[in-house]
């Protein structure tokens, strides 16, 4: 189907400019005022913006071995009702992904989602942390990077080998920075929350002693790292040092980084739990800090859904909170209304800067490029009721909070995959 959408206002690489945007044969055939191509149905998107379509670099599917949280056909029903055309799977399922039969199994199913959906693959065969996949078979087939999310690789010198692995074939390692010793089984935020509870922190130097670590091997091998889910003030200013001595090092968050705290741990609802937990207010400014000026380079969901009754238990709850179908509105709110941050630059935050980083096209409005795009009406506001996503996992931690910013249409390669 051949379309024009026509009134909207395009988010592009450097600017916000009016422009009718004609599509054909799922890719953007012509930007331009007043384009006027024959037998085109037309969309109107007057009053409207049009970003290029999210792309998420860090979700959880739960499949295989947890379809019963989500699925990839219902992990991507959440997507696009958030704008989000791309994602890229973790790879801690049941099986893990380690290996080339189950990226085959991810690559089947994916064929009847209504998004891209990339796959990350494990760096240790099982998780386990004691043997390496093979990366280059794992690459050939389709793998985009490389993670072993939900633990740290506790052995530097394999660490320090994947990542000179995945250097060699330009795909990332994702490094999910946490030593679990530090932790001690500790569920939320080490502070003045956890001591009032009566319950096991986890301390900031569990996750700022593993960034330094990964820091440390990426400036000595001149290779690349991806830090997972910065959640801390330390970790923010290593990073923000390591890139301004010129290490190859990126760095993600989430929105509950910069706009929840510790405190809401006090309602002692497990919806509020993931992993990294929520951190001080000293520690919420600075990740908002490193997301204005670039020290953070793209903003992500880790989109982790778990079943109610599970969450049930605030103390013995898994770690997770879903976020595909308020990322974008969540930004808007906190970072756009508020007059932080321009279109822009949350387009690079959540489009363009996660292609780059994963090494795959994408990311941005440009004549050639495939139709990804949802369009957005800035000034709608609404509640967010979990009873209401795409989403099986319902654990958000935005439940009740009013947003500003709505995803009105989602297109993913020409196709229209969600309408409000």
């Amino acid at each position: 189907m051949d379309f024009l959408i026509k009134g909207g206002q395009v988010v592009f690489k450097d600017c916000v400019k009016p422009s009718d945007i004609f599509v054909k044969n799922g890719k953007i055939e012509k930007l331009g005022i007043d384009l006027k191509p024959e037998h085109a149905e037309i969309i109107d998107a007057k009053g409207l913006v049009i970003f290029p379509g999210l792309v998420d670099m860090h979700v959880h599917f739960r499949d295989p071995g947890f379809t019963y949280k989500e699925d990839i056909l219902t992990g991507s029903e959440a997507a696009t009702a958030g704008g989000v055309t791309t994602v890229a799977c973790m790879p801690n399922t049941s099986p893990p992904i380690d290996s080339v039969k189950m990226l085959e199994y991810i690559k089947n199913r994916s064929k009847e989602a209504k998004i891209r959906v990339y796959q990350v693959a494990s760096i240790t065969k099982g998780l386990k942390g004691t043997e390496l996949v093979d990366f280059k078979d794992l690459v050939l087939n389709g793998a985009v990077g490389f993670s072993d999310d939900g633990y740290p690789v506790k052995n530097s010198a394999l660490l320090k080998a994947a990542m000179y692995y995945a250097n060699k074939l330009n795909v990332p390692i994702i490094s999910h920075c946490e030593d679990l010793d530090i932790v001690n089984d500790g569920i939320i935020n080490n502070g003045i929350v956890s001591q009032q509870l009566g319950v096991k922190g986890i301390d900031r130097s569990s996750e700022d002693s593993v960034t330094a670590r990964e820091i440390a091997i990426s400036a000595a091998t001149n290779t690349s790292i991806h830090i997972a889910h910065v959640s801390t003030i330390g970790s923010v200013e290593l990073i923000r040092d390591a890139k301004r001595r010129g290490v190859k090092v990126t760095a993600e968050t989430c929105p509950h980084y910069f706009m929840l705290t510790e405190t809401e741990l006090l309602k002692m609802d497990a919806d509020y739990r993931m992993n990294p937990p929520l951190r001080t207010e000293e520690d919420k400014e600075a990740i908002e800090k490193a997301v204005l000026d670039g020290t953070i380079d793209c903003i992500v969901t880790d989109h982790a859904p778990h079943g109610a009754i599970e969450k049930k238990d605030f103390f013995n709850a898994p770690n997770g909170v879903v976020g595909l179908e308020t990322s974008l509105a969540c930004v808007l709110t906190e970072l756009y209304h508020k007059k932080k941050l321009d279109l822009p630059k949350i387009a690079k935050l959540m489009s363009l800067n996660p292609c780059k980083i994963l090494r795959i096209e994408g990311g941005e409005i440009k004549e050639g490029a495939a139709c990804d795009l949802a369009i957005v009406d800035l000034n709608r506001s609404w509640v967010v009721d979990p009873k209401k996503f795409k989403s099986k996992g319902k654990n958000s931690a935005f439940k009740d909070m009013t947003l500003k910013g709505k995803v009105c249409k989602t297109f993913c390669n020409g196709k229209l995959v969600f309408t409000d």
